[in-house]
């Protein structure tokens, strides 16, 4: 048995799957093996499982064992196993670990790496999967990795000639389902002579 899979939110007392057999007199159902921690019960006369207690994600995938036994002779049984894997749900943003950040750039300079930007998020697999971007800012002065997060200046500076201190507002945007989460990060690039 393959139910479907649960959310790691998914409330004690939820239906996971009713295990059915063909047979000619009743059976009495329990779960032998593989759910040390007790996460699920079995209804011993209708077959249905259910979850016992709020799930912990690091416990999954687990697979369980239910037997099915003649109600007149418990010599005749039979198991089967089933296996339950619970989904990593977008609990966490992305998070900086300084929300603002101040950094130098020397006038004059071709395009060049300024910094790069790490966000850290709890959530696990596509939850956690980060992409960087450019919220706000001067986007023609400057770019940013999306996969390593790496700020880049696009153009030189003219620190006599132009604006000496720049603002650009970083994102980090996380694959989440069933919604994107967002960390920001302002970085201020003061332009020296």
């Amino acid at each position: 048995y393959q139910p479907a899979p649960l959310s790691e939110k998914t409330l004690p007392e939820t239906f996971v799957v009713q295990i059915s057999v063909l047979y000619k007199v009743p059976v009495i159902f329990s779960i032998v093996s593989g759910d040390g921690k007790g996460y699920f019960i079995i209804d011993s006369s209708t077959g249905i499982v259910r979850t016992r207690k709020n799930f912990k994600l690091e416990d999954f995938p687990v697979t369980f064992n239910v037997r099915a036994t003649d109600s007149s002779n418990p010599s005749i049984f039979n198991d089967v196993s089933v296996n339950v894997e619970v989904i990593d749900e977008n609990d966490f943003p992305p998070v900086f670990p300084s929300s603002l950040l101040e950094e130098r750039l020397e006038e004059n300079l071709p395009a060049t790496q300024i910094v790069q930007l790490k966000a850290q998020d709890s959530d696990t697999g596509r939850n956690g999967f980060l992409t960087y971007g450019i919220l706000s800012g001067d986007g023609l002065k400057f770019r940013i990795d999306e996969a390593t997060g790496i700020l880049y200046s696009t153009a030189s500076f003219d620190y006599e000639e132009e604006c000496t201190e720049y603002q650009v507002v970083i994102y980090a945007e996380d694959d989440g389902i069933p919604e994107k989460k967002r960390g920001y990060c302002t970085v201020v690039i003061k332009i020296i002579d």
